[in-house]
């Protein structure tokens, strides 16, 4: 039989399969951070119970029977009943929906402006990033709570106030982190070829920016949605939340868990849980994707993405 001849050099070993980066992550998440697995399962359930509050509730949260008001734990009532007899596990299910809607429109929106205001900032440089961080210095003065109830107070109560006013606290804050990202991105040698072949600022940070700080970015999506569920509850419970009526975990604890704690220490304590065990598993799940994707941390990962174009522009540099 002939022997088959192949180009493989001898002695030199296959390059190992590459992975696309979000399979990459989720495949060391599974195989290295187990305590990233558990947060990650914790939001799964709570984005679950947000979804499908109205199917997974065995009661509707204003369905009120004063004859079973603070009732124990049962089997008709799992988690017992409140003051005016609602079913305390459908209401903090309902509470479960309000943190998904707040925490993740919070995100979204203080992610973009922390992106608008960070890329815009550390790109430019010069007298407008200093204007800029100095305002953001004096805003990261004030104490979170306290310039948000001040806004509270301001705007007045509701859902897409409360979006609001957290998103723009939060995306200033959030845009430190940005800004460093750019600026450790911007003095790579491949930005500086794409200055020279006549890349404008806006193509430069579309095309070869925010695709190279995608980490930062996704790690402080995470973490603002525990941070900005938390805000929201703090508010509640202080009476600048949601308006009365609306199930949160922030004014179960506030109105119900005060008022009838030594009666009913189940109104204090499932709520409080919740809240509890929900920032838990976002905290773990943003750190354990923060500890996958820095590229101090994660070896041959380290190296940026450079667009295919930009690749073949440079390679002929070199070529000639």
């Amino acid at each position: 039989m002939a022997n088959v001849i192949t180009n493989k050099p001898i002695g030199i070993d296959v390059q190992p399969k590459r992975y696309h980066f979000m399979i990459d992550i989720l495949r060391r998440l599974l195989k290295e951070k187990p305590m990233g697995i558990l947060g990650g399962a914790i939001v799964l359930i709570l984005l679950l119970s947000g979804i499908f509050a109205d199917v997974l509730a065995p009661y509707d949260m204003n369905e009120v029977d004063l004859i079973n008001r603070l009732l124990p734990p049962s089997s008709q009532f799992l988690l017992g009943t409140d003051h005016l007899g609602r079913d305390l596990l459908s209401n903090i299910i309902y509470g479960a929906q309000i943190s998904v809607i707040i925490g993740l429109s919070c995100a979204c929106l203080s992610t973009l402006i922390s992106v608008a205001i960070g890329t815009v900032s550390g790109l430019l440089g010069g007298k407008l990033d200093m204007i800029v961080q100095r305002f953001v210095d004096g805003w990261m003065c004030i104490p979170t709570l306290l310039v948000t109830i001040t806004l509270m107070s301001i705007v007045g109560k509701g859902m897409l106030q409360i979006i609001l006013v957290i998103s723009m606290t939060m995306g200033i804050v959030g845009s430190r982190v940005v800004r460093s990202a750019v600026i450790g991105i911007k003095e790579n040698t491949y930005v500086e070829a794409a200055h020279v072949i006549g890349c404008s600022n806006w193509r430069l940070i579309v095309h070869h920016i925010l695709p190279n700080i995608l980490a930062p970015i996704i790690i402080n999506f995470t973490l603002t949605v525990g941070q900005a569920i938390m805000i929201e509850a703090s508010l509640s419970f202080l009476g600048f939340g949601v308006p009365p009526g609306v199930p949160s975990w922030g004014s179960m604890l506030s109105a119900e868990g005060r008022q009838f704690m030594e009666r009913a220490p189940q109104l204090a304590l499932y709520p409080g849980l919740a809240l509890a065990i929900t920032i838990y598993g976002i905290n773990m799940f943003g750190d354990a994707l923060r500890d996958l994707t820095d590229p101090r941390l994660r070896g041959g990962l380290g190296s940026y993405r450079i667009s295919d174009k930009l690749k073949r522009k440079m390679s002929n540099a070199n070529n000639e």
